[in-house]
């Protein structure tokens, strides 16, 4: 699975993102994103053009809860160049601010609720969005599996991996914080997961304060994850 490092805590984009980028850059991350709250669009500017110049994919994902602010990031992501969209609902008129931009949108399925973002909804409203969701051209889904309060995370995941299909990515956003998770959402189908939060609260390496550490254990535990699977696959040709 593809690691996503959020610049994030508590829903929020952390307050010194550039310098934490710039301590992180000898670990070469491919997957770096922050949320549409936090800062302003000066330092927002600043930190897509870092997260470009550092060889990685930019992501910025939609936590605001009033519709005109999501509309207004969906356009701020469009102008920065941002390469790809996470969360909000509207869907249909955030594909519009985006039409023919290089930004790639991964909307919310079920019914994400207040802030920090919880996840109402049941598993068939989510595969059946997720469905719609590539009808219209959306390449995969950003799903708060561990922010679900109306059923269990890992069928939230399946759920959406039904509705996508095989060739949807599938994110799995939101209070990751083991390896144990990581390895759960890989075998319910995720494509890749975010972590922000976790990284910043010490979770995956709770004897270290450096954030590179506890990001290379994420990493440690992606790749445990991948060597897992590559072995059960072999044991089932």
């Amino acid at each position: 699975m593809d690691f996503i490092f959020m610049l994030t805590h508590g829903d929020r984009t952390v307050e010194a993102p550039l310098d934490v980028l710039e301590s992180i850059r000898p670990l070469g991350l491919s997957h770096i994103g922050f949320k549409d709250v936090g800062l302003p669009t000066s330092m927002i500017r600043e930190l897509v053009t870092g997260i470009r110049r550092s060889g990685a994919l930019s992501y910025m994902e939609i936590v605001s809860t009033e519709p005109e602010d999501c509309l207004r990031a969906a356009q701020l992501a469009r102008d920065l160049g941002v390469d790809r969209l996470l969360g909000g609902t509207q869907v249909e008129e955030i594909l519009s601010i985006l039409e023919g931009s290089e930004t790639a949108y991964f909307p919310f399925p079920g019914r994400p609720i207040g802030h920090p973002t919880r996840l109402a909804g049941a598993p068939a409203e989510v595969e059946a969005q997720c469905r719609a969701f590539s009808a219209l051209g959306c390449p995969g889904a950003d799903v708060l599996a561990y922010r679900a309060i109306d059923a269990d995370p890992l069928d939230v995941i399946a759920a959406a991996r039904r509705g996508l299909g095989r060739e949807g990515y599938l994110i799995a956003a939101g209070s990751i914080r083991s390896a144990a998770q990581i390895r759960a959402l890989a075998e319910a189908g995720a494509n890749a997961f975010t972590v922000g939060t976790a990284v910043f609260e010490r979770a995956f390496k709770p004897d270290s304060p450096s954030i590179a550490d506890q990001i290379a254990a994420v990493l440690d535990a992606c790749s445990e994850t991948s060597t897992a699977q590559m072995n059960e696959n072999k044991l089932k040709n």
